[in-house]
Parts: C-alpha cells; sequence; structure tokens
C-alpha cells in the first residue's frame, strides 16, 4: 500500500506579493499579461480573476509559481474556476471556459 509523502518531503515555499498572468481571448486571439497583487481582482473581457495567493519555491523567485485562483463570469456569483494553477503544468488543473483560457506565468516579490 502506498501511503501519502511525509510532511517533511513536501516543498518549501514563499509568498509571493502577487502574480503574472497570461490571459487569451480565444474568440478574438487576444493575449493580454498582467499582474495582480495577492486579494485583488483583475477583470479581463467578461471574466473576473481573484488572485488569493502566490507561491514559489523557497529561494528561488524564478521558479515554478503555483496560484490560487477565483475566476467568475461577470455577474454570475458561482465561479467557473476556483484552484491552483501551476506555471510549469498549466494542463494540470485548467480554466475549462470556452472562450477564454489563463495561465500564471510566475509570482511577484514586491
Amino acid at each position: 500500500m502506498l501511503l501519502a509523502a511525509p510532511l517533511a518531503a513536501q516543498e518549501a515555499v514563499n509568498s509571493g506579493g502577487g502574480a503574472v498572468l497570461r490571459a487569451l481571448d480565444k474568440l478574438n486571439a487576444k493575449v493580454s499579461d498582467f499582474t495582480i497583487a495577492n486579494g485583488a481582482t483583475q477583470a479581463m473581457g467578461l471574466i473576473e480573476i481573484t488572485l488569493n495567493e502566490c507561491r514559489y519555491p523557497k529561494g528561488n523567485p524564478s521558479g515554478d509559481a503555483y496560484a490560487f485562483l477565483t475566476i467568475r463570469e461577470a455577474g454570475v456569483p458561482e465561479p467557473v474556476f476556483r484552484g491552483w494553477m501551476v506555471a510549469s503544468s498549466p494542463a494540470l488543473n485548467p480554466l475549462d471556459h470556452a472562450r477564454y483560457d489563463v495561465w500564471v506565468m510566475r509570482c511577484t516579490t514586491s
């Protein structure tokens, strides 16, 4: 029987002050990069993206980024996405939306 890895084996992380995200509007092929602070919300077309937290490997701010995002369609209270996105593996937990794609690029440290 396989058991989950012990806590000591988990990667040590630091919290960033925000994140750089990339969004694609598939209808008009418009790509937008934007910086968002932890706790802030950014509108992109008909969706609103809230960054709850961004983490990166301890001592390596240019390393992989892990961002907890909540994404809603404007005016709709129930999110279309809520969870962690990983910069190095965007297909691991992607936004499933007919019009938009969103990726985490990196965390910001200031």
